[in-house]
């Protein structure tokens, strides 16, 4: 079975070859650590987490890079403000980010490198980029600056974001500063006084810091060569951010067919309630704060239910209904709590959408196909078949891994009733329907329901679960 991506720098959907056989290589950019992930950060993320669940199915060996930028201007920006010190911000958002990922069901990277940690190799790469040409110290007012020349590189600049020379400029979000050679020229690293009360470090041209494109093109080559196969990302950095990791990489001789990385692929943009994510329109929304709202596992089937390339329209409807969508697989699950799914691949079938560039839409509509038929089944032997491949099918995806119970119930609400409280009064209603007292047993539904717990009598006896 042949995978398939879709190649931004081809600009068309290609049959994926590995650089070595049996062996894959996949660097994405992870966070900025400094304010708390927003459901925007979240996206890539999960898409990627199934890209990797998925590539661990086809090849032995899968090396998985997702780097934590712990440097950076808005972290600088952001202890200002605060007063916090800069390490108490990064190191709380990061466990913050690592805590509410897990929540939505990604595994960790095999690496996860820190900025901070790669500091001399990022001097180094910009000392090889000034020997070869491809890099100027600046001087005068510019002192302590180093850039990387864009006209260095000729025509093969701007090759993955298929922009135009005064596209490039603009698209780079900066003011065409003085002491550049070229307005498109990009800092590579830049002066921190020790009187600005800034992050820095001593080096050949003065106490400073890197710039922000420098560290994935460092971080790479360390953990996976100077080529490797795959690096991913959100729509938004494939300019200027990777385009310029191409630029630094490829001129100090990281890659020599096609680039430093062999394919790269990127997320769609998301939008949220119909519009720009903003925190003036009242949809700005954190994994965290959804997190107190809604199960995460609801989080990630909402994420997943668009095409990753496609613009996602993310809504707090679209959350309540991936709830509804996975009541109804675990409500299956629940009833086939005493039949045992066996030790399983997943079938071909459920890698069908997958492996036509990550059609997570398609795989999901295949996890339909499994629960009706588990709901249909009758006899020992389709329940086992069924659950068997339900289960297998959904964890490509990360879903569907809770205990049946678990998810159900979960927790309770601050200030609501916990399970002991809830299975008490069940106990109680059961006791005043047998002494057929149905007025009280009708009042104890009734509390329940107005604590967000809903009752479903069956053969069993009575089960329950939180709206």
């Amino acid at each position: 079975m042949t995978l398939m991506i879709h190649d931004t720098l081809r600009g068309k959907k290609v049959k994926f070859r590995p650089r070595k056989k049996g062996e894959v290589r996949i660097y994405v950019c992870g966070p900025t650590v400094y304010d708390l992930a927003h459901i925007g950060n979240a996206r890539p993320v999960v898409v990627f987490d199934v890209f990797t669940r998925l590539l661990r199915r086809l090849y032995p060996k899968v090396t998985y890079v997702r780097n934590i930028t712990d440097v950076d201007d808005k972290i600088n920006a952001a202890a200002k403000e605060t007063g916090e010190s800069i390490q108490a911000i990064t190191e709380r958002t990061t466990k913050i980010f690592h805590d509410d990922m897990a929540a939505l069901g990604n595994l960790p990277p095999d690496e996860e490198p820190k900025a901070t940690e790669h500091i001399d190799g990022m001097k180094d790469l910009v000392a090889k980029l000034i020997e070869s040409g491809h890099a100027y110290e600046g001087t005068g007012e510019a002192e302590g600056h180093v850039l990387f020349s864009v006209p260095s590189m000729g025509d093969d600049y701007g090759k993955l974001s298929k922009l135009k020379r005064d596209e490039l400029v603009a698209g780079a979000r900066v003011e065409a500063a003085p002491y550049k050679q070229d307005p498109a020229d990009f800092i590579l690293w830049k002066p921190s006084p020790i009187e600005d009360d800034l992050p820095g470090w001593d080096s050949p041209w003065g106490r400073g810091r890197p710039g922000w494109h420098l560290e994935c093109s460092v971080m790479s080559e360390k953990f996976l060569g100077p080529e490797f196969d795959i690096h991913g990302g959100g729509q938004d950095l494939i300019f200027p951010h990777h385009e310029n990791e191409i630029a630094q990489s490829t001129c100090t001789g990281g890659g020599k067919d096609g680039g430093f990385a062999k394919y790269w692929m990127h997320n769609g943009y998301l939008m949220a309630e119909g519009e720009k994510m903003s925190k003036s329109l009242g949809n700005f929304y954190t994994v965290h704060e959804l997190l107190d709202e809604f199960p995460g596992e609801a989080i990630r089937l909402a994420l997943l239910k668009t095409h990753y390339r496609q613009p996602l329209d993310f809504t707090k409807d679209g959350l309540a209904e991936a709830k509804r969508e996975l009541d109804g697989f675990y409500g299956a699950l629940r009833k086939v709590t005493d039949v045992r799914a066996l030790p399983s691949e997943p079938s071909p079938a459920s890698k069908v959408g997958l492996l036509d560039d990550l059609n997570t839409p398609l795989a999901i509509s295949h996890l339909h196909r499994c629960l009706k038929l588990l709901n249909e089944a009758n006899d020992e032997g389709s329940k086992v078949a069924a659950k068997t491949n339900l289960l297998s099918s959904a964890e490509l995806l990360g879903l569907l891994g809770q205990d049946p119970e678990a998810w159900f119930k979960g927790e309770a609400s601050e200030g609501g009733l916990d399970a002991a409280a809830i299975d008490a009064l069940i106990a109680e209603r059961g006791r005043a329907r047998e002494n057929k007292d149905f007025k009280r047993g009708d009042e104890i539904r009734d509390e329940l329901e107005k604590n967000g717990v809903l009752l479903e009598d069956g053969a069993q006896g009575t089960t329950w679960k939180r709206k």
